[in-house]
C-alpha cells in the first residue's frame, strides 16, 4: 500500500516537472520566435531589415492599440471580428469631426475628433456586448454580424470618395513629431492597460472568467456587466487606435480598417495568447505578437512575395501557434 502512494506521488511529481517545463517552452517560445524571425529576414534582405527598422516598427502602433482591447476580450475567453469595421467607422467619424467649422473656430476640433473616434467605437463596442450578454449569442457570431454590418455602412459613406479629414490631421501625420505622437499614443494605451491587467482587480476578474464563468459568478464575480463593459472598453480602445490611423492615411477609403481583426488574433497568437483565455494570457502576448506580426510581414513584403503567398505563410504560422497555445480542453466550450 505505501509502494502504491509512493509511486502515485512520483508520478504526480514528473507530471508537475512536465507541465512546468512546457509551460516555460510557451512563454520563451514568442520571444525567442521574435529574435529568430528578425535575424532570419534580416539574412534574407542583406540587412535592409535593420537597416528600415523605424519605417518597419511604424506599422505596429494600430494593431498593438487595437490589440490591447481585444486581449482582454480573449482573456475572457471571447472574441472580437468587428475590430476592423470599429477601426474603419472610427475613423469616419475622427475625419468629420475635425472638419467642424464651428470646433475648428474654437480650436477644439481635434481633441473633439479623439473624443469621437472613441465614443464611436465605445458604441459598437455596446452593441457587441449588448447581444452577446443580453440574448446570449456567442461572442464570435456577434461580433462577425456587427463586422459586416458596419463594413456596408463603411462601404456607403465612402461609395462616392474617400471621406478625407481635416488638414490639421495631415499636418500632425507629417509633422517632424509625428513618430513622437505615434509612440506616446501607443505607449499611453500599453500602460494603462498593463497596470490595470496587472494591479487591479480588472484582471483578476476577466481571468476568473476565462477560467470558468460560472466558477467565478459563485466567487461573487458580476460575470454579464463585466463582459459588456469589456466590449465597450475594447470598441473605445480601437476608436482612440483610429485618430491614429487617422493621422497616418488622412482619409478612410472602402477597405478602411480592412482585415485588422485578422492582423489583431493573428498577432495575439504569435505572442503566446491561449485562445480559450484563462489564468495564463500575460499582457505580454500584447506587446511581443504585435511586434513579431509587424516584423513579419514587413519581412515578408521585403522578400516581394505576393499576396497569396503572404497569407499562405502567415496561415501556416497561426496555425503551428494556435496548436501550441490552446488549451484543448477550454476549446470544447466557445463563449
Amino acid at each position: 500500500m505505501a509502494e502504491n502512494t509512493s509511486a502515485k506521488e512520483v508520478s504526480r511529481e514528473e507530471e508537475l516537472k512536465k507541465m512546468s517545463r512546457i509551460s516555460m517552452i510557451r512563454s520563451i517560445l514568442p520571444i525567442a520566435g521574435l529574435v529568430i524571425v528578425f535575424i532570419v529576414f534580416n539574412i534574407l534582405t542583406a540587412g535592409r531589415m535593420y537597416q528600415k527598422l523605424p519605417l518597419v516598427m511604424s506599422q505596429v502602433y494600430v494593431t498593438m492599440i487595437a490589440s490591447t482591447g481585444v486581449f482582454f476580450i480573449m482573456t475572457m475567453g471571447g472574441l472580437d471580428f468587428s475590430q476592423g469595421s470599429i477601426l474603419g467607422m472610427a475613423s469616419i467619424a475622427v475625419c468629420l469631426v475635425s472638419k467642424n467649422e464651428a470646433l475648428k473656430a474654437a480650436g477644439m476640433n481635434i481633441p473633439a475628433a479623439i473624443a469621437a473616434g472613441i465614443l464611436c467605437g465605445a458604441a459598437i463596442g455596446a452593441v457587441n456586448g449588448f447581444f452577446h450578454v443580453n440574448r446570449k449569442i456567442k461572442s464570435f457570431i456577434v461580433t462577425i454580424c456587427t463586422m459586416f454590418l458596419f463594413r456596408g455602412i463603411i462601404k456607403y459613406m465612402t461609395s462616392n470618395s474617400p471621406v478625407a479629414g481635416d488638414i490639421g490631421l495631415t499636418m500632425i501625420g507629417m509633422s517632424k513629431n509625428a513618430l513622437y505622437i505615434y509612440m506616446g499614443c501607443t505607449i499611453l494605451v500599453i500602460v494603462l492597460g498593463f497596470l490595470a491587467f496587472r494591479f487591479t482587480r480588472f484582471g483578476m476578474d476577466l481571468k476568473a472568467i476565462g477560467a470558468g464563468e460560472k466558477a467565478a459568478m459563485f466567487a461573487g464575480i458580476r460575470t454579464n456587466r463585466m463582459k459588456f463593459w469589456v466590449y465597450v472598453l475594447a470598441g473605445a480602445i480601437t476608436g482612440f487606435a483610429a485618430f491614429v490611423n487617422a493621422i497616418k492615411v488622412g482619409s478612410v477609403t472602402a477597405s478602411g480598417g480592412n482585415q485588422l481583426e485578422t492582423q489583431v488574433l493573428i498577432a495575439l497568437v504569435l505572442g503566446g495568447m491561449p485562445i480559450s483565455g484563462g489564468a495564463k494570457c500575460s499582457f505580454l502576448n500584447v506587446i511581443i505578437g504585435s511586434t513579431l506580426y509587424t516584423v513579419l510581414i514587413s519581412g515578408l513584403n521585403m522578400l516581394g512575395l505576393t499576396t497569396q503567398a503572404m497569407q499562405l505563410v502567415q496561415g501556416v504560422i497561426f496555425l503551428i501557434f494556435v496548436a501550441v497555445f490552446a488549451d484543448r480542453q477550454s476549446l470544447k466550450v466557445i463563449k
